[in-house]
């Protein structure tokens, strides 16, 4: 089986760093950017001046300065899921900060609506199934952050699916959100955290503490024998993106994915950011199989393993097992 055909599932992957370079090319083009093609694309990917996430954090300037209208924040969503469906993606969880789309005046509603009409588009048209996650930001306020919870609670099970907490985490700590997960605890909404990616163990125990089932790569566990326990132990799942690791600095030498693996931690392999990473999670799974010992069979399992982590219902998570049991057994 080539890598091309495997049914893929996607956990982790931000919207507005996977805008297709076209459409970011025409609204930049109707925004009057003063910028060719090459220098649109430059803005867009990182390259080999990023040495660590906030570097690469900025390459999300020019995406959300050019998703500030409701058709443009359909269209590119219908786009990403399109692109996702010919990858041979069978599931997909878009994450988004809505806070981050309201310079020209869109409110959250629409921001949200938008996003969620451009996904239901292209579930009807291609045999792709997901939802999207909302995500707080460290550097937004209090306010903020507790309002898209809120607004998460309002469109839950009508596309929304989950919070997240997403940004710079090592200028802002983990453990200072709290009110953000205890609100959704109330409200009943299932979330991730990015934790252990900028920020050490610390961030890693701040995010279990909250009772995360899922990290946002998770990886920098393998700096403490006991957190690597607790979260073995406690069956928690990484959304690991081995190449936006890499660019950040998470890691640098080997990736601990496949050491992970081995030693029964659940992981998740994803791309992160598909535009500003300039990668497909096809190439992603390429990358895995030519620089670690895990096979094909392995992604397959990694996948089929995720699918109880999925922040979606029962109905669907057995159609889902039962699409990847046809192609493999697990």
């Amino acid at each position: 089986m080539d890598i091309k055909d495997v049914k893929k599932i996607v956990t982790h992957l931000h919207l507005d760093g996977s805008i297709d370079i076209e459409l970011a090319k025409k609204y930049a083009k109707e925004d009057g950017y003063d910028l060719t093609d090459d220098e649109i694309v430059k803005e867009l990917q990182v390259d080999k001046g990023c040495h660590n996430l906030n570097d690469y954090l900025e390459k999300f300037t020019l995406p959300c300065s050019l998703l500030q209208t409701k058709e443009r924040l359909e269209s590119t969503t219908y786009a990403l899921f399109r692109k996702l469906y010919l990858e041979n993606v069978i599931y997909a969880e878009i994450r988004f900060a809505p806070i981050k789309h309201q310079e020209k005046g869109l409110n959250l509603d629409e921001v949200i609506t938008s996003v969620i009409k451009g996904m239901e588009k292209a579930k009807a048209e291609f045999d792709i199934l997901g939802g999207i996650i909302l995500c707080c930001m460290r550097d937004s306020s209090k306010d903020d952050n507790l309002k898209i919870v809120k607004y998460a609670k309002k469109y839950l099970n009508k596309g929304v699916l989950a919070v997240d907490l997403a940004g710079a985490e090592g200028l802002y700590e983990t453990k200072n959100f709290k009110y953000i997960f205890d609100l959704c605890k109330n409200l009943n909404i299932p979330y991730t955290i990015h934790a252990g990616e900028a920020d050490g163990v610390s961030s890693i125990s701040s995010a279990l503490d909250f009772g995360t089932k899922r990290l946002g790569h998770g990886i920098r566990c393998i700096e403490d024998k006991e957190i690597l326990k607790r979260i073995i132990n406690e069956k928690i799942l990484l959304e690991i993106c081995p190449t936006s690791n890499f660019q950040t600095e998470a890691v640098k030498g080997e990736h601990p994915l496949e050491y992970l693996y081995s030693n029964g931690v659940l992981i998740s392999i994803n791309t992160d950011n598909d535009t500003v990473s300039n990668i497909n999670i096809t190439e992603e799974y390429r990358n895995v199989l030519n620089n670690t010992n895990l096979t094909i069979k392995d992604l397959i399992k990694c996948n089929y393993n995720s699918i109880p982590y999925l922040f979606t219902t029962d109905e669907i998570k057995d159609k889902l097992k039962m699409i990847i049991e046809k192609e493999t057994f697990v």
